[in-house]
């Protein structure tokens, strides 16, 4: 992703452990899913590719959280990653996370500042 910040949307349109809402984003030259998410009232953003081989997480658009809405789960492999930090919990991930974005939430928006370097 180029250097700045794109707005990615309203802050009501993320609810506690919901739907997640997906944007693309440019990673390694190529562009890349993403989506953002709200858990335990802050906004965390992550690249939609699970650390185990590369797909979606989603099993339905958005749909990114486990039954509990306590953790984010790959719908193919069943790998779980904490959703404040994106940290394999168990599954086939091993111990490879998510790729995390820079997110930030203003004056009712959320916006990505890019691949979390940190």
């Amino acid at each position: 992703m180029a250097d700045g910040e794109r707005l990615i949307c309203a802050s009501d349109a993320l609810l506690d452990s919901g739907r997640a809402v997906r944007f693309e984003v440019e990673y390694i030259g190529e562009k890349a899913p993403a989506f953002a998410v709200r858990f335990e009232g802050r906004v965390h953003g992550y690249l939609n590719r699970c650390g185990h081989l590369p797909m979606e997480l989603d099993w339905r658009e958005g749909e990114v959280f486990d039954s509990e809405g306590l953790a984010l789960i790959c719908s193919t492999h069943g790998a779980m990653y904490g959703a404040d930090s994106g940290r394999c919990l168990g599954g086939p991930c091993g111990s490879t996370p998510l790729v995390a974005l820079r997110m930030e939430e203003r004056d009712g928006k959320v916006y990505c500042k890019g691949i979390d370097d940190g």
